[in-house]
C-alpha cells in the first residue's frame, strides 16, 4: 500500500476512535456497534502504508478479530475473543524479538500479575478461571517485552494491561469507575496505537539515490 495512504487512514483510524468513544459514553449503542470493527482494520491499514513488519499487522488484525466477538454477550464468544487477542499478542512478542528487557520492570509486571490474579480469582466465573489466568500471563509479557521497542510501545503494553484488567474486574463485580466501557476502550484503542506508532519506528524517506533521511514520526 502506498505510503501517501498513511495520514488520511490515520485521520479516519481517530475519527473511528471519536465516534466509538461517543457512542460507548453518551449513545447510541450502534455508533459503538458500528465504529469498533473499523478501528483495528483502519490502524492495520496505516501500519502497511507505513510499511510495518507483519507481525504487527497480523497482531493488530487479531485484535480485530476479539473486538468483534466481544461485541456479542455470551461466554462462549467472550472465550473466542479473548482467543483473538492472545493471538495477537503472541504476534507482538514475535514483533518484539530476543532483545533483553530491564529487570526491575519485568519483576514489577511480576508482582502485578500474580497479586492481580489471586485477588480477582474468586470473583471469575469458574469456566473463565483457567483462561483468564493463562490470558493474563500472555498479556503481562508482551506488556513488559513492549520495552525493547522504547517508550511508546512501552506506554501502549501497559496501558493493553490495565483495559484488560478494567474488563476483568467488571467480570468480577468490582466496584467500576463511572462509563466503565470509555476507560476500557480508552486505554484499548491509545494502547494499539502506541504500540503500532512504536513499531513502525521513524519514518524514513528517501530524498535521492542511495541515500537516507530520518524526520520525527507524524502523526
Amino acid at each position: 500500500m502506498s505510503g501517501r495512504y498513511a495520514r488520511p487512514l490515520l485521520i479516519a483510524f481517530l475519527v473511528a476512535c471519536a465516534v466509538d468513544l461517543a457512542g460507548v459514553l453518551t449513545g447510541p449503542e450502534w455508533l459503538h456497534l458500528g465504529a469498533k470493527p473499523l478501528l483495528m482494520p483502519l490502524l492495520a491499514g496505516y501500519a502497511s502504508a507505513r510499511r510495518g513488519q507483519r507481525m504487527l499487522i497480523a497482531a493488530l488484525l487479531c485484535g480485530w478479530a476479539g473486538d468483534v466477538f466481544l461485541l456479542a454477550d455470551s461466554d462462549p464468544a467472550f472465550l473466542v475473543g479473548m482467543a483473538g487477542f492472545a493471538a495477537g499478542h503472541v504476534c507482538y512478542l514475535v514483533l518484539f524479538g530476543r532483545a533483553r528487557g530491564a529487570l526491575l520492570p519485568a519483576l514489577v509486571y511480576a508482582v502485578v500479575l500474580v497479586v492481580f490474579v489471586v485477588l480477582i480469582w474468586d470473583g471469575l466465573p469458574g469456566v473463565l478461571r483457567i483462561p483468564m489466568a493463562g490470558y493474563s500471563l500472555l498479556l503481562t509479557a508482551m506488556a513488559y517485552r513492549s520495552g525493547v521497542l522504547g517508550r511508546y510501545a512501552a506506554t501502549g503494553g501497559a496501558l493493553f494491561l490495565l483495559s484488560d484488567a478494567l474488563i476483568a474486574t467488571g467480570i468480577a463485580d468490582w466496584p467500576q469507575l463511572p462509563a466503565p466501557g470509555f476507560w476500557v476502550m480508552l486505554t484499548y484503542v491509545a494502547a494499539q496505537l502506541l504500540l503500532t506508532l512504536g513499531a513502525l519506528g521513524p519514518v524514513r524517506e528517501e530524498p535521492g539515490p542511495g541515500a537516507y533521511r530520518e524526520r520525527s514520526i507524524s502523526i
